[in-house]
């Protein structure tokens, strides 16, 4: 098992959810953390929690990475003492809507697009070459179920999944003869703020995704993703996949009455 302990890890979209689950997870096994999201005010009070409770150091980051050069800026004035960063949570994402292609809605296309796909690529391209520098990192991205079957309606947020999943592939082929390991953990459903950010706000809307069944939870996929960052150097898990048990498929899942 590889330690935590005193490592530098940056996760995106930390403000909620699965990213501020990872943050919990990596400060719970002795890391310091890099809190990146737009939320500015949600990161500064978890960074104030993870303090006080496990005396975690932590450095909270204003961004959107959707915007190319706020992160070239945002880690090229990252401190010293944080710009070596040992492990990368890719895991700023949302979904939008699900209405039929032919009748979407571009800007919400866009935004997924520009946050699922560009902003993996930016904050990849800023931080990579540093691991490869140093001989070392990890950088795990957060997939999705969507990222290997389709579902209707789901159209451009799945396709934005596939493409991490090519991404990931990509780039682990791109650092292949370096020790920079390259992994995605893929989700089914977590009850998380996803759906009321899909639906705008729809809270019954939101609350019918998860009813009658027990979803995962952001902290399962937060010991997925710790699990697969303290394995041994030379195992890169490159690829896991979790459901929920009552979940069989992206378009199969038992629901009680």
């Amino acid at each position: 098992m590889l330690s935590m302990k005193g490592k530098t890890v940056l996760v995106t979209g930390a403000s909620a959810g699965i990213g501020r689950a990872c943050a919990q997870a990596f400060a719970e096994a002795g890391a310091k953390l890099i809190l990146a999201a737009r939320r500015v005010g949600q990161i500064q009070e978890l960074a104030s929690d993870l303090s006080s409770r496990l005396r975690t150091p932590s450095l909270c980051l204003a961004l959107d990475v959707r915007h190319r050069k706020h992160v070239e800026e945002a880690v090229r004035g990252l401190p010293p003492e944080w710009a070596e960063v040992d492990v990368l949570v890719n895991n700023a994402g949302l979904g939008r809507g699900l209405d039929k292609l032919q009748e979407g809605n571009p800007d919400d296309w866009e935004e997924m697009l520009d946050t699922n796909v560009k902003g993996l690529l930016y904050i990849t391209r800023a931080i990579a070459p540093g691991m490869v520098a140093r001989k070392q990192g990890h950088i795990i991205n957060i997939g999705s179920i969507a990222g290997r079957e389709l579902y209707p309606g789901g159209n451009v947020y799945c396709a934005s999944k596939f493409a991490v999943k090519a991404l990931t592939r990509g780039l682990k082929m791109d650092l292949l003869g370096t020790p920079v390991r390259v992994s995605t953990v893929d989700p089914g459903m977590v009850e998380t703020e996803f759906s009321m950010v899909r639906f705008r706000g729809d809270k019954e809307r939101a609350a019918k995704v998860y009813q009658g069944l027990t979803a995962l939870t952001p902290g399962d996929i937060a010991d997925a993703v710790l699990w697969v960052a303290t394995r041994p150097l030379h195992v890169d898990v490159t690829e896991m996949v979790i459901l929920p048990t009552a979940q069989a498929s992206a378009t199969m899942a038992h629901r009680e009455a």
